[in-house]
Formats: structure tokens, C-alpha cells, sequence
């Protein structure tokens, strides 16, 4: 792309960066005025998916200032902007159906409109992840799925202007917190071709989601280094995702309340936010390159601060109910002790979890770590100023694999 179709590109890119701006600064006043209705949890939690929003926004934005020929970067756009677009429609409809009841006109429109929204930002992101990283398809075969996202898109949007459509809320599920659910009056009958096309659709959409994750397979099958590492930073950010969400399954199983308490409204605020900026970081890092390959680090950082998390609590959990339960102390003076044990706990139970996961799932860095170790032993008894200079040539070679080593070295008498 020549310099001049470069700028005029990014320049292209700010009005869309602005209008997701506009959308966001009315969405958090009118979730502010809300807050009666939502109370402070779910409050926090839309000021915290406002955040999530600007960072994806900023994102998309860097990568189409710096590779403006890749699709990335204007979907991450689009997505934010119909992210921003919902959050303001769900606040809209809360504030003129219940927080203050007529003030704004066609209110139940905009509940409507947020739900359709958040429906298409989930449509745009397996645009995105298809396309994922290099803004094309793995290969030409996989354009009929390209095509089927695009028709199950429109088909959905379509289905939504159905008479009697059920309005629940969009991404913020604000109406739904505050109890409201209603029916719209739709453009299309409720009965009719559309309802036959609605169900043919939903098995397409099924089927094309299948097949845009299969894809992410498809392009780590046969791809070098670089490539495995791009896609892994994109996989990371899902797996968090999956983990939000089994996390709040659970949830929702061991307390059937906890879904609309404050413990599911931050593990749902958590779910959402994490690919809402999860993803364009992700993407940022894996389309710029910048700190591509730390995403191995990341991931036994991760893994093992969950295992420790969840030992930790367990161990704390035991010994408050050993102590209560067995010995008969008394719940303040447990929870304390208890709460001692689990901190003088953490500094060693670390460095195990650590030590174990790295050797399993970051097997360069616990060789890189171990060799280093050793040629530091090593090092405590050397005398010989060319035998350690051989031997530090080695382990640099063995911890860093680089392409050439040279070393000055000199010896003081």
C-alpha cells in the first residue's frame, strides 16, 4: 500500500474510534443515573466493560495505524463500536422503562436494538477469529464459511424484526437484572417463512461456528514457529474466557442463587471482559509481533497461580473447619490462624507449582533456568578464566539459542 492510501487510511479509521467514544461517555452517565436499579456490583461491573471497550477501541486503532492493509484491525473496530452501540441502547431502555418511566422515547426500541447488537458483535468476532492473524482466510476452501457467517448475520438480524421477539437486554443485561423482559412488536409475522429460515439458520450458525474454531487448528497444523505462537496468544485469551464461564457454571450449581447475586455478576462481568479486551491484545501482539514470544511465560504464570489459588483455598478452608469443627475454637480466632497458615504457605508451595508446571509446560525456560543454575555452581569454584569463557559461551548456546555469541573478557591482577 503506497504512503499516501497508508495515511488516508488511518485517517478513515478515527471516525470510528469516535462514534464507539460517543457511544461509551452517555452509556456510563445513563448507567450512573441506573445505578438505583442495578445496584453498585453490576454498576462497577458496566464501568469496568467500559474500560474493556476503550482498550479494544485503542488496540484496533494501533494495529490499523500500523498495518492498515490487515482486516484485524477495522474488525476489532466494528466490534467495540457495536459493543459501545449495546451498552448504550441497554442503559437507554433501562432508564426510560424503569428508572424513569416515559422520559425518553422509543425506549423498548432501544432494549430491542441492544440485544440485536450484542448478537452481532459475537457474529463479528468469528469474522475476526477466522480471519485471524494475517487478515485471510487459511485457504480458498474456507470461503464458503465466510459466506455462511455473512448469511447467518443477516438471517439472525432478519429474525429479529419478527412480531413477538422476546427483549431481554444486550451485553450488559441490564433489563434482565432489573426484571424486565417484554415483547416487541416486530415488521414480520411471528409464523411464516421466517420461522422456517430461522431454524435452517441456526444449524448454519452452528455449523460455521464448528468450523471458525476448527480453523484455528487448521492454520497451527504445519505452521512454523512464528505462527504457533500467534495463534497461542489468541487461544490463551479464549481459554481464560472458558474459564470465566466454567467458573460461573459452577457457580450457579453449588449456589442456584448466585446467578443474579454479586458473586455471579462479577464472574459474568469477568466472562465478558475478558475477550472484550482479551482478544484485541491478543490480536495486537500477535499482528505487531511485540513480545510474541512471552506468550509461554504467560501461560505457566497463569496455570500456576490458578493451581496455587486453588490450593491455598482449600488449605484455608480445612483448617478453618479442622479447627471449628474439631477442636472447638472459636470462628474469629480460626479464621485468623488459618489465614497465617495459608500466607506463610504461599512463598513455598510458589516456588514448587512454579518449578513443576514450567517443566511441563514451559520446558525451555525450566532448561534455560536449570542451565544458568548450574553454570552459576559452577562458577563459585572456576579459577580458569578461559574454561569459565567456554563454558559461559555454552550456556548461552544451551539457555538462548542465538545465532552468534562473542565475549570480551579480561582478568585484573
Amino acid at each position: 500500500m503506497r504512503h499516501d492510501a497508508r495515511r488516508w487510511v488511518r485517517v478513515a479509521a478515527w471516525p470510528l474510534a469516535g462514534l464507539t467514544a460517543c457511544a461509551l461517555v452517555p452509556a456510563l452517565v445513563l448507567a450512573a443515573l441506573n445505578a438505583g436499579r442495578l445496584g453498585t456490583v453490576r454498576t462497577g461491573a458496566d464501568v469496568l466493560l467500559a474500560v474493556a471497550v476503550a482498550v479494544g477501541v485503542a488496540t484496533g486503532q494501533l494495529i490499523i495505524s500500523r498495518r492498515p492493509g490487515n482486516a484485524i484491525g477495522w474488525l476489532l473496530g466494528l466490534i467495540e463500536l457495536s459493543l459501545a452501540a449495546s451498552m448504550i441502547s441497554d442503559q437507554y431502555a433501562l432508564y426510560g422503562l424503569a428508572t424513569a418511566p416515559g422520559s425518553l422515547p422509543a425506549a423498548r426500541t432501544a432494549g430491542w436494538a441492544a440485544g440485536v447488537l450484542a448478537t452481532v458483535t459475537v457474529l463479528l468476532l468469528a469474522f475476526l477469529i477466522l480471519l485471524f492473524p494475517d487478515g485471510r482466510l487459511p485457504s480458498r476452501r474456507w470461503s464458503p464459511v465466510l459466506w455462511a457467517l455473512a448469511v447467518v448475520t443477516l438471517g439472525w438480524v432478519a429474525g429479529q424484526f419478527q412480531a413477538g421477539t422476546t427483549v431481554t437486554g444486550g451485553i450488559t443485561d441490564a433489563l434482565s437484572a432489573a426484571g424486565i423482559t417484554y415483547r416487541f412488536d416486530g415488521v414480520f409475522p411471528h409464523q411464516g417463512w421466517l420461522s422456517g429460515t430461522g431454524r435452517v439458520g441456526f444449524v448454519l450458525g452452528v455449523a460455521a461456528g464448528v468450523l471458525v474454531v476448527a480453523s484455528v487448528f487448521v492454520r497451527r497444523r504445519g505452521a512454523g514457529a512464528e505462527r504457533r505462537k500467534q495463534l497461542a496468544w489468541l487461544g490463551y485469551a479464549g481459554l481464560m474466557t472458558v474459564v470465566w464461564a466454567a467458573a460461573l457454571v459452577v457457580a450457579s450449581v453449588a449456589a442456584p442463587g448466585a446467578w443474579n447475586g454479586s458473586l455471579g455478576t462479577l464472574l459474568w462481568s469477568f466472562l465478558v471482559c475478558t475477550p472484550v479486551a482479551g482478544v484485541p491484545l491478543a490480536c495486537a501482539v500477535a499482528v505487531l509481533k511485540y513480545r510474541l514470544y512471552e506468550i509461554d511465560r504467560i501461560i505457566s504464570r497463569t496455570l500456576a497461580y490458578a493451581i496455587i489459588t486453588g490450593l491455598l483455598a482449600g488449605i484455608y478452608a480445612g483448617l478453618v473447619l479442622l479447627a471449628t469443627q474439631v477442636f472447638r475454637v472459636h470462628t474469629p480466632v480460626a479464621v485468623a490462624a488459618s489465614t497465617l497458615a495459608a500466607a506463610a504457605l504461599f512463598s513455598p508451595v510458589r516456588r514448587r507449582v512454579q518449578r513443576a508446571v514450567d517443566r511441563r509446560f514451559n520446558r525451555a525456560r525450566y532448561d534455560a533456568d536449570q542451565t544458568v543454575a548450574a553454570f552459576a555452581a559452577r562458577l563459585k569454584d572456576a579459577v580458569d578464566l578461559d574454561a569459565v569463557r567456554d563454558d559461559l559461551a555454552g550456556v548461552v548456546h544451551q539457555a538462548l539459542e542465538p545465532a552468534h555469541v562473542s565475549l570480551w573478557a579480561s582478568q585484573r591482577d
